[in-house]
């Protein structure tokens, strides 16, 4: 079981560097973007160098995530000794994978909307899906944690637990 136990940590640790693996590759599409951007002719016009800009920030939000996503298997999974067992580490993990899926969301809806402005109309509906589903993800993750305050306070040794680790990881 040991042996086994050694395995999933290994794994944990490849999915987090092919994470940072990801985001390193789109922060240099993302740059060859930029530089395609500002590097046209002067006779060219504004409006396509914007759109690929545009392109950049969503590029760049989505590495974000991956770097993100990275570090917290890498802290949640790696670096931790206990695995997620609790309502408070279940509660933490969630929350941190959330926070990266709702802002990146949030930001490609606002990617989405400048886009549609801007030349490409088809694209508002696009930003409205996922500006409500960026919502609803806020809104379940909300009731989420109301409900699971509950669930947390049958067990107080856990967060103190959690804040010990918290400490180690850090420090």
């Amino acid at each position: 079981m040991k042996i086994l136990l050694k395995m999933f940590g290994a794994g944990y640790i490849a999915v987090s560097i092919f994470f940072w693996i990801c985001g390193a590759c789109l922060v240099g599409m993302a740059a060859m973007e930029i530089w395609h951007a500002l590097g046209t002719e002067a006779g060219e016009a504004v409006q396509p160098r914007f759109v690929l800009i545009l392109e950049c920030i969503g590029l760049l939000t989505i590495a974000v995530a991956a770097f993100e996503l990275g570090q917290t298997v890498a802290e949640e999974e790696v670096l931790r000794d206990e695995s997620i067992s609790t309502p408070t580490r279940v509660r933490r993990f969630l929350s941190r994978f959330l926070i990266v899926v709702i802002v990146s969301l949030s930001i490609e809806c606002l990617v989405a909307a400048f886009q549609s402005l801007h030349g490409e109309p088809d694209l508002l509906n696009h930003a409205g899906i996922i500006g409500a589903s960026a919502a609803a993800l806020l809104l379940a993750w909300g009731a989420f944690i109301k409900l699971n305050v509950a669930a947390e306070q049958l067990e107080p040794e856990a967060m103190e637990d959690v804040k010990a680790e918290d400490e180690k990881v850090e420090g």
